[in-house]
Order: C-alpha cells, then structure tokens, then sequence
C-alpha cells in the first residue's frame, strides 16, 4: 500500500461524547408538535444584567426549505442533514458554532424531508452536556386547531413556535440557516449588538469576505451606513443575479441570512406588526427598518459558504481535501466540529494508493487508487477501481459481495471492480457495477438522467441515492 500526503481520519477530539459537563443537570433532546404541554419558566433573568450566554441567548435554527438549490442531494432529505467531508452533516457546523459559542439552548425548527435530520439530531446530541440545563430540541412543523397549515416560511414557522420559544427567560434569539458552512462566535456578535444597543443585528459579508464568493440574491443585501453600521436600506432577494454583482459596493453588503434579535421585539413584531407575514428575510426584517426600529450591521470576515447550488457543495468538499490554506477547517482543536459518534470499526485499506483524501470511519478500500477525494462512512471499493478528484457518501449498512440480498439485486453497495469515477458525486447507498465509468465522456454541463439514476448540473455527474448503474456502463 503506498499512501502520500494526507490521509485524513476522524480524530477523536471532535466526538460529541468528548463535550465536558458543566453542569450537574443533563441536556435533552426533544422532538416537539402542537401536544406538548407548556412548562413555566422556573428562573427570570433581567436582560439589564446580560447574564452569560448560555443562559441568556437561545438559538434558532431553520434546517431545510421547501426549495432548495442542491436537488437531487435533496430528494429524500432537508439541506442540514447531507453529508459533507466524510463524516459530517451540514447542520453540525451550525450546531458547533452554537456549542463553540457557549449557546447551549438549541432549537431546531424542521418541515420538508426531515426525518434524516430529526434522527441525526437526536443520536449525535442527546448525550451531549451543554451546560445550565442545555439543549437541541427538534420542532418538527405540526397542525393544530388553531393553525391547520403547515409552516408558511421562517416568520410563520417561528410565530406558530412562540409558545415553546418563550419557555425560557433569554434577552436574545440568534436566527441562523442550518446548512451553511462558516465559523463564527456568536458571542461576538451578540455583544455587537448589546453594544450598539440594537434591537436587531444582521450579519453581512465583509468587503474582504466578499470579494472571495459568487454573489447570490438568496438573502438580499443591506445597505448601511458607514460610520455606525446602522441599516439604511435593504434589497430583496428579487434582484436579478447580474445586478445584485453590479449594487455590491462600499455601502451595500450581502446579507448571510443571520439575524439576532431581541426576544421582544421578535413578538412584537410577528404578533402585531407583521401577524401575516411569513418570510423573516423578505417581510419582517424590511418591515422592522421601515418602522424606523434600530437595525444595526456586523461585518464577518472569515469563510462562507451558503451552498448555494451543488457546484459549491462539491467545491466545499473538495477544499476539505487539501493539506494546507484549507477554506474550513475540520481539524481545529480550539474550534471543533461536533457530529454523531457512530462506533465503527477503522477503515480497513489493503494494497491501495491514496493522495490527498478524507476518508471516513468504517470504509473497506481493496487495490484501488484513490485521488482528491472525499470517502464516506463505510464506503466499499473493489479492487482495480479508480476514483479521482470526487464525493463518495458511502452506505448506511454494510453488505459484502456474498449478502443474500446483494445477490438478489445482482449489483452490492459500493463501487464495483475496474469501475472508474471523476468529478462526481455519488451520493448514499448507491451501486456502481463491474467497469463502469462515471467520467462525463461527452463534456455535458446540464443533463437530467434521473430516471436512469444520474443528473449532470455544472458539468458534475451525481449519483442519486439508492441508485443502481449496471456494469460496463458508460456516463
């Protein structure tokens, strides 16, 4: 076996059951709908005070939407549950922010596709001690006889959960998107925004951070002024693409779709102002900067990434591949990447050559050759295969060439003898024959094969989950 430069295993620091207690009561995971009793509030603290965070702040996180922009990722499952790097989902990187940042009152509010998501939540931080009576509770979207929709938007879905939210005497609710990839302490933009005396904070890319991304409309910009931060102006996601890139200038700043708002104002606002309105992004923050209510700016300088279309979430896992200047990074010991600590066996690689790649727990790799790649949790490769500068998901299960099941289906989960991949993404559970070659030999930048398994967007092939491509075939 010849193994050069990066190998890169899950170090043991980054698991969940690694968080020390700080507090002698345990944490709790819940999954809340419209039966679940309310529970008074046992302690009140003064929002004069500004107690520490984890017990003043809570916050709330949105991990999916009706529309999202990394179908066929999403066919089976909400943004916040793909999985990224190996042995991630998207939604630890929020979580972690939430966690680095001593915010430990979590919710999650989810609707479309979340039940890969709901469990993920619930195994990889239940056991988790996250301090003064810390928590992820799971809203999952529910009916009522009072509400006998569905959730509406992010306003609508945080408006029908004031009931739970209000549980806890916290000052301040940090709103955030639970599938971008960044670092941030949150607690510096909290005290921003104590500091500035605001009633809401939205966080907006830097000039410098700017610079470096593809600008996307999805959550509109701001315009501010430059002498106190203070919102002037906001511009709708609406905007055309072409000119949403020509407004960005030294007032106008994309919006990260981050919002901390003061606990208050957030029911007056979707109580009285704004009883109908259900987008946060479009209606409610607009609403409150017409209202004159002081909206205050905070630059982020460091790494984004909305995902904003499977190009950036290729990209975003092919930069987590690389030995140095990496865009996150997954191996930060002061800022670590919590995830579910799932017990697998060490990956198990006989006579192969691997260059520069993550590889995820409990992978069997036989005589292949492995290059840029990103190996998913238990991930087989038969021998001969060749994988180059691609995503491989891996499998929920493990199923050897012997299985009963893998002889019924002709074709076992994993990646089949002399097969070849480049530039892909094969998503979970999928089967990839004997010989068969996933290379885009026609140079197709958009293509949609699903009903054979496969779409093309950007010029990448992605496998859907689950999905079967014969032996000897050819895409």
């Amino acid at each position: 076996m010849v193994m050069t430069s990066q190998l890169s295993l899950l170090p043991n620091f980054m698991n969940i059951n690694k968080l020390k207690p700080l507090h002698k009561t345990p944490s709790r995971f819940i999954v809340t709908n419209s039966q679940r009793k309310q529970q008074p509030a046992d302690d009140q603290c003064p929002s004069s005070l500004f107690p520490p965070a984890n017990q003043s702040v809570a916050a709330i996180v949105f991990g999916d939407g009706s529309k999202s922009r990394l179908y066929p990722l999403t066919k089976r499952r909400s943004e916040g549950a793909i999985p990224i790097a190996g042995n991630y989902r998207l939604i630890d990187g929020v979580v972690s922010n939430c966690i680095n940042s001593n915010i430990t009152k979590v919710y999650a509010l989810t609707q479309f596709n979340s039940t890969s998501l709901n469990s993920h939540l619930s195994r990889a931080y239940s056991g988790a001690r996250l301090a003064h009576d810390g928590f992820v509770e799971v809203i999952a979207a529910y009916q009522s006889t009072e509400d006998d929709g569905w959730f509406q938007g992010t306003a609508d879905a945080v408006r029908r959960c004031l009931w739970v939210l209000e549980e806890y005497p916290v000052t301040e609710f940090v709103i955030l998107p639970g599938h971008h990839l960044y670092k941030m302490d949150y607690r510096k933009l909290v005290q921003s925004h104590r500091d500035n005396k605001a009633q809401i904070t939205v966080a907006v890319l830097s000039k410098r951070t700017s610079q470096h991304i593809i600008h996307d409309p999805g959550f509109g910009i701001f315009k501010l002024n430059l002498h106190n931060n203070q919102v002037i102006e906001h511009k709708d996601k609406a905007v055309e693409v072409q000119d949403y890139n020509d407004i960005i200038d030294e007032e106008h700043f994309p919006s990260m779709g981050i919002y901390v708002i003061n606990r208050d104002v957030m029911i007056k606002l979707l109580k009285e102002y704004f009883p109908k309105a259900n987008d946060l992004t479009s209606e409610v923050i607009p609403g409150a900067i017409s209202l004159g209510m002081k909206v205050h700016g905070y630059q982020f300088d460091g790494y984004w990434e909305d995902m904003r279309n499977i190009e950036a979430f290729y990209r975003a896992n092919m930069e987590s591949t690389k030995k140095t200047n990496m865009a996150y990074n997954f191996y930060d010991r002061d800022y670590p990447l919590y995830t579910l600590p799932r017990h697998l066996p060490p990956t198990l690689i006989t006579d192969a050559v691997i260059t520069n790649c993550v590889i995820g727990d409990g992978c069997i790799l036989n005589r292949c050759n492995i290059k840029g790649t990103v190996v998913g949790l238990r991930t087989r490769v038969a021998d001969g295969a060749i994988i180059e500068d691609s995503v491989i998901m891996g499998s929920d299960i493990y199923q050897s060439i012997g299985d009963e099941e893998a002889k019924g289906r002709g074709t076992p989960i994993g990646i089949g003898e002399g097969s070849q991949i480049r530039n892909a993404i094969v998503d979970k559970n999928a089967r990839i024959g004997k010989n068969v070659m996933i290379i885009n030999k026609d140079n197709v930048q958009e293509g949609n094969r699903e009903a054979y398994g496969y779409i093309i967007t950007s010029g990448i092939i992605v496998i859907l989950k689950g999905a079967t491509i014969p032996d000897g075939n050819i895409l």
